[in-house]
């Protein structure tokens, strides 16, 4: 794949890539148990339109069902489903009670709000998907129920999905405590990810190896910082994961300290963070640990990291913080009303309106016949218009190539399967794939289709796969013409807000380790240094995937990626520079040079790439040495 991506457009190339990993059994077997069963109970009962609402909701649900912990599906699910059956309430009595016009009016409207919010993040964006494809469906699918029935049955379809995901027993409930399944894989997994950098230490992998530990210690956060009762944690057992994750913050210090060196360190420093994280994955002690020499600064930090690590595996610790602070209602709105969100928020309202627009005109001139199914053309442009699935070449073709897949295998489905049975397993068998096929957009368009077209003939609809194939076609152009309209703001908003939140993160997190005042606030640094790195992870993917965007798109974010790789190297520079102040209280003619390079590097790459510096967050000027 690497010679095929080399050897093609980076648009082309990202809609062939598909991830990699072993089958996510738990989730199958959750997928399985989840939409087709409800709509079977709904069948046996009578209430076959229920059933077809209620596994809508579980589908959706299953799409975001992403491995993780317990705590963090939660809002993963908890939060679209709640999202998606307010936006199945308003669509519902919309498309009841108001004309073609208004209708498309409103519809806008809710896409230029659930665009804006998608700017906050997976989870909202999750929400803002969900909010529109179901107000699509309960204006456009045909259903006896009152409004507030579908949203109940909706809302009850995902809740058992959700009940399902905390219920059965995943792979990574391990050390027979039941309760915690991806929470100690997350933190055995930053310390595998420290004894990789450690390894990689003065080689060509090294930068790389740093950056799966940033994506590491972010997956453990959002692990243990799931909702929960009490705003702390309140057994022994979380207690302990909680320190044990906090642990492991100095010895990402020391080890990010001794990559920026470059020079390798002893085999045996990397024996201790592995055993760690064996010792939290079978809870239980870690024993003697391998201590490596104490010849500089950032060696010295390990052995300190690792002595404390020790001390906390064995005798408990009272850090339970997970350096993470909430974000403000300031901060998210101003997320909301920023370029990003007044970018996204636009584009999103623009393909949604017009796609309504369109499929209400179709309608009415009587294009779909007798039957009533408009709402699959704005559903479809909602995932096709969705920056976090694909650069938006890639999207329109893997979202056609998968359509048409799906229409094909769902008429010979059709004419073999017995109805409703046939129809009910084929459901159960989608559901149960869409956890694998999520993997790659094409893939999971298929699954979708074959299981929508499912539900839609149980439900009483004759058979419409060669319809959808048109409309899907109809949908991708919209998008792909609205997605190359100038913006009414600035193009390539997104990236930039991203780069620039990630630029004043740095600045705050430099400042503090530059500040003699607050360099023995140790764990304020923790916590800023995470925000730094992962507003940094946050404003690479972005950048990465404009990069893979048609040539007139993926030029508004052109110097960007410079830009972001100066960022990395200031946020390593300040973590080394903080473990030599720790260890000597001044910084050495090295660091303090490479800052003040660094600094001038990124005024200039921020000037080119059009960033704009606010009055007040210049970055400083390192201390002397």
């Amino acid at each position: 794949m690497s010679r095929l991506s080399a050897a093609v457009p980076p648009w082309l190339a990202h809609a062939l890539r598909a991830q990699r990993g072993p089958v996510p059994w738990s989730a199958v077997v959750r997928g399985a148990l989840a939409a087709g069963p409800l709509l079977l109970v709904a069948v046996l009962s009578g209430r076959t339109s229920v059933g077809v609402v209620a596994a809508l909701g579980a589908m959706l649900a299953g799409i975001n069902d992403r491995p993780g912990s317990r705590r963090a599906a939660v809002r993963r699910l908890g939060v679209p489903a709640l999202a998606g059956a307010g936006g199945l309430l308003v669509g519902s009595y919309a498309g009841q009670h108001v004309g073609a016009v208004t209708l498309t009016l409103l519809l806008t409207v809710l896409g230029l709000l659930a665009g804006a919010v998608s700017a906050v993040g997976p989870v909202a964006s999750g929400a803002g998907t969900q909010l529109l494809v179901a107000a699509a469906i309960g204006a456009g699918m045909p259903l006896p129920e009152p409004g507030w029935q579908r949203a109940l049955f909706f809302v009850g379809g995902a809740g058992w999905l959700l009940v399902l995901r905390l219920a059965l027993p995943t792979p990574g409930a391990t050390a027979g405590d039941y309760r915690f399944d991806g929470e100690r894989d997350a933190v055995g997994g930053v310390y595998d990810a420290v004894a990789a950098l450690l390894e990689a230490v003065g080689g060509p992998d090294a930068p790389g190896r740093r950056v799966a530990l940033t994506a590491a210690l972010d997956h453990a956060q959002d692990a243990l910082g799931g909702p929960r009762l009490r705003s702390y944690a309140s057994s022994a057992a979380e207690r302990r994961l909680h320190a044990q994750y906090a642990a492991a913050l100095p010895l990402a210090e020391a080890a990010t300290a001794l990559a920026w060196a470059g020079e390798a360190v002893p085999a045996r420093a990397v024996e201790g963070p592995r055993r760690l994280a064996v010792a939290v994955r079978t809870s239980t002690h870690t024993g003697p640990l391998p201590a490596p020499s104490r010849s500089a600064p950032a060696l010295r930090a390990l052995d300190d990291a690792l002595l404390h690590a020790a001390d906390t595996f064995d005798r408990g610790g009272d850090d339970t913080a997970l350096h993470t602070r909430r974000r403000t209602a300031t901060s998210l709105a101003r997320t909301v009303l920023g370029s990003a969100g007044r970018e996204y928020g636009l584009r999103v309202a623009l393909c949604f309106g017009a796609s309504v627009a369109v499929a209400q005109a179709l309608h009415h001139a009587r294009w779909y016949g007798s039957h009533s199914h408009w709402y699959w053309l704005p559903a479809t442009a909602v995932f096709l218009v969705k920056p976090d699935l694909g650069p938006l070449a890639s999207r329109v073709i893997c979202r056609a190539a998968g359509t048409v897949l799906g229409a094909v295998l769902f008429a010979g489905f059709a004419a073999l399967l017995p109805r409703p049975a046939g129809l009910v397993a084929l459901v159960a068998l989608c559901g149960a794939l869409i956890p694998v096929a999520t993997r790659h957009f094409a893939a999971q368009t298929a699954v979708v289709t074959v299981l929508v077209l499912s539900l839609v003939m149980v439900g009483g609809e004759p058979g419409a796969s060669w319809s959808r194939i048109g409309e899907t076609l109809l949908a991708c152009a919209i998008v792909l013409l609205v997605g190359h309209l100038p913006a009414l703001g600035q193009r390539g908003g997104g990236v930039r807000a991203r780069l620039t939140h990630a630029a004043e993160a740095a600045h705050v997190y430099l400042a503090h380790v530059l500040d003699d005042g607050t360099t023995d606030d140790r764990a304020g640094r923790w916590t800023l240094r995470r925000e730094a790195y992962r507003a940094l992870a946050e404003a690479r993917a972005s950048i990465d995937l404009a990069a893979a965007e048609l040539p007139a798109l993926a030029r508004h974010a052109e110097g960007t990626d410079e830009v972001a790789a100066t960022l990395e190297r200031l946020v390593d520079t300040t973590t080394a520079c903080a473990v030599q102040l720790d260890d000597t209280g001044r910084l050495t003619p090295q660091h303090t040079e490479r800052i003040t390079a660094l600094l001038d590097e990124l005024a200039e790459g921020r000037e080119r790439a059009g960033l704009v510096v606010k009055e007040g967050q210049a970055l400083p000027v390192p201390l002397a040495g």
